[in-house]
């Protein structure tokens, strides 16, 4: 009697658990009809409610029925079909990896499928929609095997979102310089790289929804086998799982979704993300929706939903006809980047940020060989981007310059080219700096200006100067720069503070302030002058072009004082970076010096960024380099950092003016594209 009364209750608790599940479904599809039909009335053409119906009865005046047919009904579908494959995506992704930050954009597919295309656009080859999908298919594939690779199949939150933005930085520099060198055969690939689901017709969305269908369906089918995954490698093989297989199956899917997602809309970002994150505290509370089954479906409907929804309260807030104008995936970007702050004060972190380095104290005369070989390779360097460019000169072209009697060829390309060389020296020096005094107070070894949004908030407070004002000088632009990278600065450091700088929370509230940092960047250019879309774009590159001596001013006068504060309070730094408690023994303030040290190395990077753009992995490599040959003493790394990155910005400089002439490519291009590399690496090394 007992058994069959524990039987009942079973059968009670399942049925009540898959009643729950079906609420919490058709409450999301009704949403997702509630979205949809909102969405299709929203437009700048006159065209209501009555007017849709009458166009889908087909009652419609002519006028109206076109925009219905050809517009409005294409973008609800696109933001349905969009958000479905994104959200399944992530959840999926999620599944497999156990790690609740994998998503599209996390894992750089975004990036990669964005790269294919641009390479299809810069090679003017034309292919079908459907062919153009597999392009994004198999550059989204390849780049999530490779964070997945670096990651360990997505152990570690934090290394699978540092291998990500790594590898999403140096494909998207390699993308942006086929924008600059290509601008005709890529025309109108940046405005689609924000995301938008604006479509003309239904061909797009006709053909990516047998692929969604087909990518839905495939994860319907490895589901019971995605939830054996759950319970552990282990015991998923003992029920006859494979277990690869199963994973590299789930992740193909994934990306078949997310790429055909892709090719409908562009990146819409952090779908894929947010989507099952939403979807979590529902299964803790309806147990039907655990089975990957139920819960795959719901986040793709909640997907489906924040797409919807980030496209209606755009239209509704922002006048009809600039609302045309934003994508949507700017929106969804912003929202996902304050997602992930949050995901970053709720996840609990116990390891402290230690420095991986070991203990290593060369001699003095190792010291002095390595700085006089760096002031060495640095003069050789300084001669050499002074002479080379569009135009070759010689020594002596240099000396009449210098004393006033040159030419006036030599004397335009030397006033053009001497300012450049100057601001590409000087922010280098100042990138590194700022990056070595970040790594100490913070003791994360993979810190950086750029990684911890520093370098975005910048880049958005001079992308709003430049586009704003007429002609702003440099000093402006500087002070705008370090506005917005105070702001972000703040906001980082100050929350990631209260949990002791602990390493996974303030990589990952970096990365959640940088990407909305980006995202209005984005929205800042998008809805900007042409002429001034194409400057910000050319600046954001890290270019020096332009630049005058003037220009270069800010950014010396902040590297000197890093310089000054550096060297008087070396002890302190060398103290600041060891421990916790050793500081205090001695009687530091510890607070105290660290917000000296950080707020020298705000203004270091907002006035390299203000002088030279946005330059990426300087503040990284150059310090991780110095240690490495000098140890950890910082009155050693500090010049030995200081010079690293000067010559690394030099010859990102150089080589982009030099190698493509007449055509040039930004320094921070050129930096992204080695520093990804190495900044994977350096994930590599620590996995161990």
């Amino acid at each position: 009697m007992a058994v069959i009364e524990k039987t009942a209750v079973g059968r009670d608790d399942s049925a009540a658990a898959m009643t729950g599940a079906v609420a919490v479904t058709a409450t999301l599809v009704l949403l997702v009809m509630v979205l949809a039909a909102v969405d299709i009335t929203q437009g700048t053409a006159d065209v209501g409610a009555s007017e849709v119906w009458n166009a889908l009865t087909g009652n419609a005046a002519a006028g109206d029925s076109s925009v219905v047919i050809a517009s409005r009904l294409p973008r609800m579908a696109a933001a349905v079909l969009v958000g479905l494959a994104l959200g399944m995506a992530g959840a999926a992704l999620q599944a497999v990896s156990r790690n609740v930050l994998a998503s599209p954009d996390t894992l750089a597919v975004n990036a990669g499928s964005y790269l294919a295309l641009g390479v299809l656009a810069a090679t003017g080859t034309t292919l079908p929609l459907l062919a153009s999908s597999g392009a994004a298919f198999v550059g989204g594939l390849s780049a999530a095997a490779v964070v997945l690779g670096v990651s360990g199949l997505g152990k570690g939150s934090v290394r699978l979102v540092l291998a990500g933005s790594a590898l999403m930085l140096g494909l998207n520099a390699v993308t942006e310089a086929l924008l600059l060198l290509f601008p005709q055969q890529t025309e109108g690939l940046y405005r689609w790289n924000q995301g938008s689901v604006g479509q003309n017709g239904f061909d797009g969305v006709s053909q990516m929804a047998p692929v969604i269908a087909a990518g839905l369906l495939g994860l319907l089918l490895v589901a019971r086998r995605i939830d054996a995954l759950a319970l552990g490698d282990d015991a998923a093989r003992g029920l006859g799982v494979p277990v690869r297989g199963t994973r590299v199956t789930t992740v193909v899917l994934a990306t078949l979704l997310s790429a055909a997602a892709v090719t409908i809309a562009g990146p819409i970002g952090f779908v894929g993300l947010c989507a099952p994150a939403l979807v979590r505290p529902l299964t803790r509370r309806f147990r039907g929706l655990s089975r990957s089954r139920v819960s795959l479906p719901v986040a793709g409907l909640v997907g489906a939903a924040l797409v919807l929804v980030s496209d209606v309260v755009l239209r509704a807030v922002v006048p009809a006809d600039t609302a045309v104008e934003v994508p949507t995936g700017v929106v969804t970007t912003v929202v996902g980047g304050v997602f992930v702050v949050v995901m970053a004060l709720r996840t609990r972190d116990t390891a402290a940020a230690e420095a991986p380095d070991r203990l290593r104290i060369p001699g003095r005369k190792a010291f002095l060989a390595t700085v006089v070989a760096l002031a060495v390779v640095l003069v050789g360097l300084l001669v050499a981007a002074v002479l080379l460019g569009d135009s070759k000169l010689l020594l002596g072209d240099v000396v009449n310059w210098a004393q006033g009697r040159a030419g006036r060829i030599v004397t335009f390309v030397l006033d053009t080219r001497v300012p450049r060389v100057s601001a590409a020296l000087l922010a280098g020096g100042a990138l590194a700096l700022s990056g070595t005094l970040v790594q100490a107070v913070t003791r994360n070894p993979l810190a950086e200006p750029g990684v911890l949004g520093v370098s975005g908030g910048a880049g958005l407070g001079a992308v709003l100067l430049v586009t704003t004002a007429h002609a702003p000088g440099s000093w402006a632009v500087a002070g705008a720069a370090f506005g917005g990278a105070a702001v972000t600065a703040s906001l980082v450091f100050g929350l990631a503070a209260r949990g002791g700088f602990r390493q996974n929370r303030l990589v990952l509230l970096g990365i959640g302030i940088s990407s909305a940092a980006s995202a209005l960047i984005s929205l800042v250019i998008v809805l900007s002058d042409p002429f001034d879309t194409t400057k910000a774009l050319t600046w954001l590159s890290g270019s020096t072009y332009g630049r005058t001596m003037p220009d270069s001013m800010p950014v010396a006068v902040a590297l000197a004082i890093g310089i000054v504060l550096a060297v008087v309070r070396r002890r302190e730094l060398d103290l600041v970076a060891l421990d916790e408690d050793t500081p205090r023994l001695l009687g530091l303030g510890l607070p105290r010096a660290r917000l000296g040290f950080l707020v020298v190395a705000v203004l270091l990077a907002a006035t390299a960024v203000a002088a030279a753009g946005t330059i990426a992995f300087v503040g990284l490599v150059a310090p991780h380099a110095a240690r490495a040959l000098v140890g950890r003493r910082h009155v050693r790394v500090v010049p030995v950092a200081l010079m690293l990155g000067a010559v690394l910005v030099c010859l990102a400089d150089l080589a982009g003016r030099t190698v493509i002439a007449p055509a040039q490519l930004g320094a921070g291009l050129m930096t992204a594209v080695i520093g990804a590399p190495y900044f994977v690496y350096l994930l590599v090394r620590t996995r161990r």
